[in-house]
């Protein structure tokens, strides 16, 4: 696959992080003038960092801390090469100014991205800070060493605060010295790699963390919407509010126009408490016309798409090796399978909100986002402001894998703030949110493989169609463009350009229109490697099978390393003898090829996570046991490995992997519902079931150790349980399931059909 990088044009890099640009602010201030010396602030060298008198540095962070820890990981980043005492660190999350550069977090990219950046900052700092230790200290920079927030020589040392006090650094970086900067060898670190407590958890425990939420502010009053009929093209022809004018505290409804077209044919009722909001939205009727899409159902998306992969053209050819037509008319033996899967929610844990009100000429926006950057303009164009006019206030997210990259639900709260001239608090209850959820959409995928007469591999096919998040705020000419010169979405295709060596390959993207103008996709963790990845490991399986090999085996055969495959630096040093590293290693932990109790088996799959231009190399084993009587499958252990290459928070890297699989669990058998009539079918917990407690299976995880390259670990481990969990169930029952999520009736039907032997 290309590597995505059109000058003018959304790179998948510059779309989900964008942040490099702001790194040539680098520069120590001179010694005369400094904030330090005028008075009691801190000592602010960078933009990424400041010292204070008391030692304690304080690290910038402008990713969206939503469980993950990103925080810590990358305070200690800095703070490893900056040579502090880690108990003097802390981390600010802060706003939308400018100078921070392009603000998003998703991708499991926010480690990747920001390790070079914070790395050579505390470099430059730590430099900075000896030379001028050396100069008070009367030696040369050469003989001094720093450890802990100190500079030392001859048995002498001088603190940091202590250098700052005196006159501080004098030493500047250009961007170019920067870039350029070296950084500790991996020997010489002393906090990446270390277990630590993440720096954002004491908040969380002791209630005083702040999420969107909590936001509150002076004179404000509540609202919750009205949901329309589709989420687009619904008009409001009338609004009845008689009824809630009963509800004490009800205030008014307001029929929400907005330019952007992000919110179409929303009313949002107001009241002075949300309970009365509540209760007042229920008692509002409102006369919609509805949108188009008010008849679609999930069944005529992927038959939309089931048609659009039957065409011989449309679509962009991500990968196209000319060969691959010759080699199947060559081939000995033909493989050709479809695999599909439903629609999954977020199902976040808090409820979107947003608190919006103008002050100063400028409107502030209250609420957790993991794409400020992007929802800025929309908000622009939907308040008819210049974008500097709005600025959004960071808080923490309670919950978010990939639901609050669209901040879509800033607009509303936005618009009625406007509209009321007064502070609006939005909260959507649980069954708003989920009607307004920009959930994945649904797949439907077509692989083919050929064989010669030995039984090799020598050409594959992957089609694959299912709505684009990425279409929702980028034109075609915006988005990256294929080898074939056709626009996609990567975060759709991810994953088909795998690390198997299969001879010729071709790569079809298709972007189901239907489903875009039905729904809103959005960016699910993982996004597309969730389904790529269980149609690419669940066919890998079928083709062990028909070239009667073992599944580990096969796999082994194929991540050869070679040609496009061999990797290259820095982030995918070795390429595919990574990923036959961990397969290898989880395969041996989990005791592959010992027998098994009757209808409990091992299922095998690997996958390199989300991206071929930043993998972190993933095995998977699960031991699963069938119910023949009752179809019911029972996980009960998952062996993983995983190199991701240099873990900076081990603690934090554990708990995103064993978060992953376990989401990977979830939607493999327990989660998944059904766009119906232009809506989504489950609304709340009691019939959307994800995973419960009870039902966690034992985990083993290794990570390899490892010195390159720092990649991510949000999401990988979501893409590697579904087809490992759909080969055990093969492996124990003899029944291929080819459709996510496995429902207990598909296993029953599944083995009825089985011929008696």
């Amino acid at each position: 696959m290309s590597e995505l990088e059109h000058p003018g044009a959304l790179s998948r890099r510059s779309f989900l992080v964008g942040l490099a640009g702001a790194a040539v602010t680098f520069g120590f201030a001179p010694g005369e003038g400094t904030a330090q010396e005028s008075g009691s602030s801190p000592f602010e060298p960078t933009i990424w960092y400041s010292l204070d008198r008391d030692e304690i540095v304080t690290v910038n962070i402008v990713r969206a801390e939503m469980g993950q820890h990103i925080g810590t990981a990358i305070a200690r980043v800095l703070a490893d090469e900056l040579e502090v005492d880690w108990s003097n660190v802390r981390i600010l999350l802060v706003d939308t100014d400018p100078k921070w550069g392009y603000m998003q977090t998703g991708g499991s990219k926010s480690v990747w991205v920001d390790f070079p950046i914070y790395s050579r900052a505390g470099a430059a700092g730590r430099i900075a800070l000896i030379e001028a230790g050396a100069r008070l200290l009367g030696v040369s920079p050469s003989q001094c060493v720093a450890r802990r927030g100190a500079v030392s020589a001859e048995g002498r040392s001088i603190t940091y605060g202590e250098i700052v006090r005196r006159g501080g650094p004098t030493r500047e970086f250009t961007s170019d010295q920067l870039a350029k900067l070296p950084i500790k060898r991996p020997s010489e670190r002393r906090l990446i790699g270390q277990k630590s407590d993440a720096l954002d958890v004491p908040a969380k425990i002791n209630g005083t963390a702040r999420y969107g939420i909590d936001a509150i502010v002076e004179g404000m009053v509540y609202a919750r919407p009205k949901i329309p009929p589709t989420r687009y093209g619904s008009v409001v022809r009338a609004v009845d509010d008689s009824a809630a004018k009963r509800i004490k505290g009800y205030l008014t409804s307001i029929v929400i126009e907005d330019p952007s077209n992000t919110v179409p044919g929303w009313v949002v009722v107001c009241a002075t408490s949300y309970p009365a909001a509540i209760r007042a939205a229920d008692l509002v009727k409102v006369d919609w016309a509805a949108g188009d899409a008010a008849k679609v159902s999930e069944q005529d998306i992927l038959d939309y798409g089931a048609t659009q992969i039957a065409a011989p053209r449309g679509g962009a050819l991500v990968v196209d090796d000319p060969e691959v037509d010759s080699a199947f008319r060559a081939a000995a033996s033909t493989l050709e399978r479809t695999y599909t899967t439903s629609s999954v929610l977020h199902a976040q844990l808090e409820p979107v909100n947003a608190l919006a009100f103008e002050k100063d000429g400028r409107f502030e926006i209250h609420t957790g986002s993991q794409a400020q950057s992007t929802i800025l303009p929309v908000l622009a164009r939907a308040l008819d402001l210049a974008q500097d006019r709005i600025v959004l206030r960071t808080y923490l997210l309670g919950g978010a894998f990939g639901r609050r990259l669209n901040t879509d639900y800033a607009v509303p709260a936005a618009l009625a703030a406007k509209a009321l001239g007064k502070p609006v608090k939005l909260v959507l209850t649980r069954q708003d949110d989920t009607r307004f959820d920009s959930f994945r959409s649904p797949s439907i995928q077509k692989l083919r493989l050929a064989f010669d007469v030995r039984g090799k591999v020598t050409a594959m096919e992957h089609h694959a169609s299912a709505g684009w998040p990425t279409s929702v705020y980028f034109p075609p000419a915006n988005m990256p463009k294929a080898p074939d010169g056709n626009p996609f979405d990567p975060f759709a295709i991810d994953g088909a350009d795998h690390w198997y060596s299969v001879g010729a390959q071709r790569v079809r993207a298709l972007e189901n229109d239907l489903a875009n103008r039905a729904f809103r996709p959005g960016y699910l963790r993982a996004v597309g490697p969730g389904w790529i990845n269980w149609a690419v490991e669940t066919f890998m399986d079928e083709a062990a099978l028909v070239a009667r090999a073992d599944p580990v085996a096969f796999r082994l055969g194929l991540l050869d390393a070679r040609g496009r495959n061999a990797g290259s630096a820095p982030n995918s040093v070795n390429g595919a003898k990574r990923q036959a590293e961990v397969l290898k290693r989880a395969a041996k932990k989990a005791g592959w090829g010992s027998s098994m109790p009757r209808d409990t088996a091992l299922g095998v799959a690997t996958t390199f996570g989300q991206s071929r231009s930043m993998p972190t190399w993933v095995a998977c084993v699960a031991r699963v046991r069938v119910d023949r009587s009752s179809g019911d499958v029972s996980v009960e252990k998952l062996t993983i490995a995983v190199d991701a290459g240099t873990l900076i928070h081990p603690d934090g890297a554990l708990a995103q992997v064993e978060g992953s699989v376990l989401w990977g669990l979830s939607m493999a058998l327990y989660e998944g519902t059904e766009f119906h009539k232009g809506q989504v079918k489950d609304t709340n917990f009691d019939s959307y079931t994800p995973l419960r407690i009870g039902d966690v299976p034992e985990l083993d995880i290794e990570f390899i150790e490892s010195v390159e390259a720092p990649v991510g670990l949000g999401e990988p481990g979501t893409t590697v349980v579904a087809p490992a969990i759909g080969n055990a169930i093969f492996a124990a029952t003899g029944v291929r399931l080819r459709h996510l999520p496995i429902r207990s009736t598909a296993v029953l039907a599944a083995l009825a059909s089985l011929k008696p032997v």
